[in-house]
């Protein structure tokens, strides 16, 4: 007569197999992350500039000025978006330096 036994089990299991990770799937650090995203450029850019501007023109310190800066500005970044945006769907319009 023939007896089955059921196998052991005081020893572990195998563990799963570790998936492979290369560098495109491995988590970067936040600061790098964020250093890679184009608007914080665009702020650190500014920023330096606003510094450099308030270290080396006295005249940038004073309220009156800076709304003086800030009414040019927004002249230029008004008509900028528009343009920004044709330019993103391809097409080129030279009628939004006239209407400045």
């Amino acid at each position: 007569m023939t007896q089955i036994t059921a196998p052991a089990t005081d020893s572990p299991s195998p563990a799963p197999p570790v998936p492979e990770q290369d560098g495109r799937t491995s988590e970067r650090p936040l600061p790098i992350r964020l250093l890679a995203r184009p608007e914080v450029g665009v702020f650190l850019g500014a920023l330096a500039v606003y510094v450099f501007f308030f270290a080396a023109a006295p005249p940038v310190r004073e309220g009156a000025s800076m709304a003086n800066i800030l009414y040019g500005s927004s002249t230029i970044g008004i008509m900028a978006l528009p343009v920004a945006l044709l330019m993103i769907g391809g097409e080129f319009d030279l009628s939004a330096g006239v209407a400045v």
